[in-house]
């Protein structure tokens, strides 16, 4: 349920004290003209932004064609400026990503660790009785 669909139920007079003091009524169905969004159109904006990213990353990689030199560990080459910064991001990327991942790694296995001990206290286990 999203925010329009709360909004559209609302009664031009939802402000006012109501005359009927009775169990208030909702209406269960869906508001006429309106429709939720569908994973097909979801899947049809991911794909237009990700067209759109990529125009951009063309753009980029032509304006930015100046050679480079790069040293890394001893290593040394040369590679276009544009292809230097989007390996860079890309790497940058990567990091933030393995990061992100080992949070939500430490998140679960907390979360799992309380569930089992909740579980355990609930069922009474190691109270025997005398």
């Amino acid at each position: 349920m999203s925010f329009q669909d709360d909004a559209g139920r609302i009664p031009a007079n939802a402000g006012s004290i109501p005359a009927n003091t009775g169990p208030a009524v909702r209406s269960q169905g869906p508001v006429p003209g309106s429709s939720r969004p569908t994973r097909t159109a979801a899947v049809w904006v991911a794909v237009a932004v990700g067209l759109v990213v990529l125009v951009l990353l063309i753009v980029f990689f032509v304006q930015n064609q100046d050679m480079v030199t790069v040293r890394f560990f001893g290593l040394e080459g040369s590679l276009a400026l544009g292809t230097t910064l989007f390996i860079a991001a890309v790497g940058g990327g990567v990091l933030v990503a393995l990061a992100g991942g080992a949070r939500i790694l430490q998140l679960r296995i907390i979360n799992h660790r309380r569930q089992r001990s909740l579980a355990g206290h609930g069922t009474g286990a190691g109270v025997e009785n005398a």
